[in-house]
Order: C-alpha cells, then structure tokens, then sequence
C-alpha cells in the first residue's frame, strides 16, 4: 500500500534532484549549514519533550560551553547529548557506508542521546512497565519489548525496497516510538533512525519543529490507528522545509532562485485567499515549508498547482 501521494514524491525527488545538481558544493558553506541545522534539530527535537530552553540558549550551551542561570542542569546536559549524537549520525553518513538498521544501532544512539542525562539507562531496553501521561496510547508490555524490536528490524530489512524511502522513515519513527522501548529518549531516538534512513538516501537533516508539536502528537495517533498517511505527509512536508532550505543558500548567484514569501504577500498576486493558500499546503497540494509558526512558498510553486489542476481538468 502506497502512503505518500504520488505527487508529492515526485516533486520532493525532482528537489533532491535539482540539489544534487549542484555538486560540488562549496564545503564551508555547507559545514555551516549542517552545523546550524544541528542546533535547530537539538532545541526542537528536545523542545517537543519538554526541554526548556531557547534556540539561542541551544546554541550558546553547544557552541560557548555557557551555563544559562535559571535553567536546570538537565536541560543543558539535553542539549549536549544530543547534539553529540547528531555528529555522530553525520560521521555515518559521511562515511559513505550504507548502515544496516540494527538493535544495536538503534541502541547506540539512544546511548548517546542519554549518556549524560540518564547513564543508568543509555542503551537500555527499559525493565518495567510504563504509562505515558496526557495520552490513551497503551505500551506494550516490558517483556515484549525484546521481541518487538526483533520484529522491528525484521521489518525494515522486507520493506527498505518495497516502500519510498520517505514512507520507510516514517514509519520507522512510528513503529519505534510506538514500541516505546526505553524509560526515555523514544521520541528523540526515533527522530534520529527516522533521519539516518532519509540521508543516508540523499536528503538533508530533516527536523520536526516544536511549533508543530500539537500536530506531530495528532498524527502519530492517527498511525495507532494503522492510517499512515497523515505522518507520511507530515513527514514529506518536513523534507521539503530543508530541501528548501538547502537549495535557497547554496543555489549560485548565477543561477535563477525560487523567492520564498508569507502567504498575506503572495495572496494579493494571485486567484486565492492565504487561507485557501493554508488549506492547499495543508493537503499537500502546494509546495511551501515553515520558518517558525509561519508557512512560506512561492509565485513558482503556486503557478505550478494552477498548470497541474488545469490540466487535470482537461
């Protein structure tokens, strides 16, 4: 069964396509860009759970080794683990090895996303049953948790040629944090097996931001219920925010760029309402991405929705 859209695949691979067209790419210009993407995956990733710190807080803790007054000593060791494990995702890619999804992989970096936070328990299957709070999610029992990792792997090893890598990721990240395997770190770990599947296939670190974390929780339990489609969708527009993102800083100069604006701005050019505008984005129709709480596409994308329907209707 197919999750994505068929149109959204296609328009996410031409992006990649149109990215990878670009190599060689200036290597400082996109050391910047991963470190500022590293930084901005560890505050949101951590935001969602919970954390409280700023992005600029993240970013001073990471980079200046600075203590920020008022903040618990948790929340920056959060941080640090964190970030230390995305570099360490980063070194696997770069590493241009085609990484097997294993237990021990997945245990790995679980270990280094808790190393500081909670050493007891990194890399540990959790002993006991637990209840999450706010939520009607049953976890399986403790003692199926061994076996259902098991399954897990078995799984992904039937479906990496079956499925488009962008729905493999996605449901990768549900089953994973739907098994809830460890005491804490589920969803920070499955962010990050999610995002080793999607690079290791070409793409840019994908983040999911924690403006968005109300809609993250909504269609994660969507996928309790087996409807998979609302995250693969959700997914894909996350991909298409740093797809985006990555062709609007490292496309040359000499070379025509798509601009990138609010909605309120490009409604006044065209046949529809920025809430109409919303209501497309929302259903996948319109190519567009966020920069904090607000959406953002282009004259390019909103003329290629109107040839597309046309079409259609012919």
């Amino acid at each position: 069964m197919k999750y994505l859209e068929t149109k959204i695949a296609k328009r996410l691979e031409e992006k990649l396509k149109k990215l990878n067209s670009l190599q060689p790419l200036p290597k400082s210009a996109v050391t910047k860009l991963q470190e500022q993407l590293r930084i901005e995956m560890t505050y949101n990733s951590n935001a969602i759970e919970g954390n409280s710190l700023t992005l600029k807080e993240t970013f001073l803790i990471i980079n200046e080794g600075i203590t920020v007054k008022g903040k618990p000593l948790k929340d920056h060791l959060e941080a640090k683990d964190h970030h230390f494990a995305l570099q360490y995702l980063y070194d696997l890619v770069e590493k241009g090895k085609r990484h097997t999804i294993s237990e021990h992989l997945i245990r790995t970096l679980h270990q280094l996303i808790m190393q500081e936070t909670d050493k007891e328990w990194a890399g540990v299957y959790r002993n006991s049953n637990v209840i999450i709070g706010g939520s009607d999610h049953i976890l399986f029992d403790v003692f199926d948790v061994p076996q259902k990792m098991r399954e897990l792997v078995g799984w992904i090893k039937e479906n990496k040629n079956k499925l488009h890598i962008i729905e493999l990721s996605a449901l990768l990240h549900h089953k994973l944090v739907h098994i809830h395997p460890f005491f804490d770190g589920n969803g920070r770990t499955s962010r990050i097996m999610m995002n080793l599947i999607l690079m290791q296939n070409g793409f840019p670190l994908v983040i999911i931001l924690k403006n968005d974390r109300k809609k993250y929780y909504n269609v994660l339990d969507q996928a309790d219920k087996q409807n998979y489609q609302p995250l693969t969708r959700f997914i894909a527009q996350a991909v298409e925010r740093s797809l985006n993102l990555y062709s609007k800083i490292l496309t040359p100069i000499t070379k025509k760029r798509e601009q990138y604006f609010i909605l309120s701005k490009l409604a006044d050019h065209t046949p529809y309402s920025a809430k109409y505008l919303n209501l497309l984005i929302r259903q996948g129709k319109l190519e567009a991405h966020k920069e904090g709480r607000v959406w953002l596409t282009s004259k390019e994308a909103i003329n290629r929705y109107i040839k597309n329907r046309d079409r259609k209707r012919k």
